[in-house]
């Protein structure tokens, strides 16, 4: 058994063997690779005709969100400004208020102190020496007493003519 010939044989029947058995066992696992292609070809079809329309619908949808965030951007702006121009409203409107209050007391004031002006009894005049017996306590004679209203007299009647 020495015979190369024979080793050259049964090398090549032994890879032809195995040759078979890589064969039988890689039939269904091409099989399967077959299977496999004909999806990922199906797949890749549908994917061909829903993803064109489906990618414009998206692209749509963002420029319409765009638009939408745009709008609602410019409405919270025009708010914003309706919403000063009531607080500059409501602060004119407060300060005419006060300035009203301000008048209406000063009104209030002024109409009690004329009447008080009207109601109240005229004063007596009195003369510098019945003043000065009221804060000196000092009892005046009856001299002086003529004295006095004849001047009182006289500064009357130049008051008077002026």
């Amino acid at each position: 058994m020495v015979d190369p010939l024979f080793w050259l044989g049964f090398s090549i029947l032994l890879v032809a063997a195995s040759l078979t058995a890589v064969l039988v066992a890689a039939i269904p696992a091409v099989q399967e690779l077959a299977r496999a292609a004909r999806s990922a070809e199906k797949l890749f079809d549908t994917l061909s005709r829903e993803l064109p329309p489906t990618l414009e619908a998206i692209r749509s949808t963002g420029v319409e969100i765009t638009d939408l965030t745009d709008d609602v951007s410019e409405g919270v702006k025009s708010v914003g400004q309706v919403v000063k121009q009531v607080d500059q409203s409501l602060d004119t409107a407060k300060k005419q208020a006060q300035n009203v209050q301000i008048g209406t007391r000063s009104i209030v004031v002024g109409v009690k102190a004329a009447w008080k002006s009207f109601t109240r009894q005229k004063p007596t005049r009195r003369t510098v020496v019945e003043r000065l017996q009221m804060t000196e306590q000092a009892p005046l004679t009856s001299r002086d007493r003529e004295t006095f209203k004849s001047e009182n007299r006289r500064t009357k009647t130049e008051a008077y003519r002026d």
